[in-house]
């Protein structure tokens, strides 16, 4: 059988129309709008109307640390929903919408592969409704009013030095990490030094992901900290006054997106924080929409356990009262040889020792998942023709030891039917006792609640707070800060902040270079190591590849 490309088995599959998928869940049409035949988004009034509806079981799907072999995250979410719908149960799948920076670049989109996948997948991974887009207006909105207000007299006193704000695009610009505007006389403002980060790192974004309406968006904005005046004190949107108008960009985004799978299983699809830099997880508001409407509900978080899956918990399930029943974690026989030090090229070969290596990655995940936060999983081996019988067995073996079963999944090739047996097991642990645990207290000082993250789900030995992190945390907490989550910035592909020390490295520290607090989203977020907000194209970025025809129709889209 030739091979066919994700984006030709996309472009082969034959899509409901999406007033059908709405029909199925029951949504009733006052609650949609619809953005053509396939795509509609749905009133985030409709969880008001579904208030006394009882909640679906949410099962969250998370992964070892990404390596270049790929893991298959995304494609294992899709492919469980899809499994479960085809075991006849009422499934719904949430996930994140993808960012225009990894799609042109390298990573590639979010909507899944091979033969699971949400469709249409090449609106969902370009502009898909005009989300990322609203956000980045809203952003530069705030940017404006507040240059505009410095230019007008700046009654506020605003310290030109400490403007916390940046402009924001969804795209992968390095040049505009660290601009000088405002040049070019008196008329075009002061000039200052500024800088772009990308859509999914800013503020909105988060905001818009954990809000639970439109007010509650608005509020939040409202207490965006954008500068700070010649005396030190804050200021925020609020005395900007833009909260409203930036409420107005985004009443249409913080409507979540409903499509569907290939195999018609319901999908919303809605924000797309980045797990590195931001809190790396889909909306509060879609995944608590889909909970009303469906008896599961498959949801991921970005990157690795150790970034994704803490911040889902400690970030996301803290400040919306969501509770996953189970985990789903992914890895392969290719990505963990690649933890134990095989290069790309000779992934293909059994290697056992380079397994063995690699294995503590995995597994430092499932205790963190396990014990530190009380949950019951199962690890999904995305199988590959070249994994030998001996290498899933040590798999297995090893899991085992830790009290956690393990299913292959072979859902790229054969779609909801290859995640069968990852279905089964999810339904068997997912009404298993639980003791659900946060990684630490809200009530700790963000020190120490840094420290709980890089001790008990890194595995370091301890923190180092260098550059300006301690002054910036003693300024946090003295404007009243300090009762609030932490959102860490690291590095994906290590447990610690150096991404060359893959596996399960050990004798590290984790460096925090500077903390930011994030008031309207209601975190705190610790940088470490260099951490960047704005990524850059890699060398020969996925853009060189993407084409589009006299028709319409998109090639070289993964």
């Amino acid at each position: 059988m030739a091979f066919k490309s994700d984006i030709e088995i996309a472009q082969e599959s034959t899509m409901l129309p999406v007033l059908d998928v709405a029909k199925e869940l029951g949504i009733p049409e006052d609650y949609l709008e619809s953005y053509g035949k396939y795509k509609a988004k749905v009133d985030y009034n409709l969880l008001n109307q579904k208030a006394d509806t009882p909640n679906g079981k949410l099962i969250l799907v998370t992964a070892i640390n990404p390596t270049p072999a790929g893991e298959g995250k995304t494609t294992t979410s899709v492919g469980l929903g899809d499994a479960l719908h085809y075991l006849g149960k009422k499934t719904v799948i949430a996930l994140r919408e993808p960012s225009l920076g990894p799609v042109f670049g390298v990573k590639g989109g979010a909507a899944g592969g091979g033969y699971a996948q949400v469709v249409p997948m090449e609106d969902i991974n370009l502009h898909f409704t005009g989300d990322f887009h609203a956000i980045g207006a809203a952003n530069n909105l705030i940017a404006a009013m507040l240059d505009n207000h410095i230019q007008q007299g700046n009654a506020l006193d605003i310290d030109v030095r400490r403007i916390t704000w940046k402009r924001c695009m969804d795209m992968n610009d390095r040049q505009l990490r660290s601009i000088v505007n405002g040049l070019g006389g008196k008329a075009n403002g002061t000039p200052r030094e500024d800088g772009f980060d990308i859509t999914v790192a800013s503020e909105i974004m988060a905001i818009m992901c954990l809000s639970s309406d439109i007010d509650d968006f608005k509020a939040r904005v409202e207490r965006i900290i954008v500068a700070y005046n010649r005396s030190g004190e804050p200021i925020t949107a609020g005395q900007l006054k833009c909260q409203g108008a930036v409420g107005a960009l985004m009443k249409d985004a913080l409507k979540p997106n409903l499509v569907q799978t290939l195999e018609h299983t319901p999908a919303f699809i809605h924000g797309g924080p980045f797990a590195n830099i931001a809190h790396g997880c889909n909306s509060v508001m879609a995944t608590k929409m889909a909970l009303k409407l469906g008896d599961y509900v498959v949801t991921e978080a970005g990157f690795g356990a150790d970034l994704g899956a803490e911040k889902f918990i400690d970030i996301k399930c803290r400040l919306s009262g969501l509770r996953p029943e189970a985990v789903v974690i992914v890895a392969t026989v290719r990505a963990l040889k690649s933890h134990g030090g095989v290069a790309k090229a000779d992934l293909n070969k059994e290697n056992l020792e380079a397994l063995k290596k690699g294995l503590p990655n995995l597994l430092k995940h499932v205790e963190n998942v396990t014990v530190n936060f009380g949950l019951p999983a199962v690890v999904a081996i995305n199988k590959f023709p070249t994994d030998s019988e001996a290498e899933l067995a040590m798999i297995e073996d090893e899991c085992k030891k830790l009290g956690v079963n393990v299913a292959l999944s072979e859902v790229w090739e054969k779609g909801g039917p290859g995640g069968a047996k990852l279905a089964e097991e999810v339904l068997r642990i997912i009404d298993s006792p639980k003791s659900f645990n946060f990684a630490y207290d809200i009530n700790m000082g963000l020190k120490d609640k840094i420290t709980a993250i890089a001790t008990k789900i890194y595995g370091a030995d301890g923190v180092d707070f260098i550059g300006s992190s301690s002054a910036d945390i003693e300024n946090i907490e003295k404007i009243g800060y300090r009762d609030v989550p932490v959102c860490m910035a690291k590095t994906q592909y290590s447990l610690s902040d150096d991404q060359k020390k893959l596996g399960r490295p050990s004798g590290f520290r984790i460096s925090i270079r500077g903390v930011k607090i994030s008031a309207g989203a209601g975190f705190a977020v610790a940088l470490t190591g260099d951490i960047m907000t704005m990524p850059g194209l890699p060398k020969v970025p996925s853009a060189e590849n993407i084409d589009v025809d006299s028709t319409g129709k998109i090639s070289g889209l993964f």
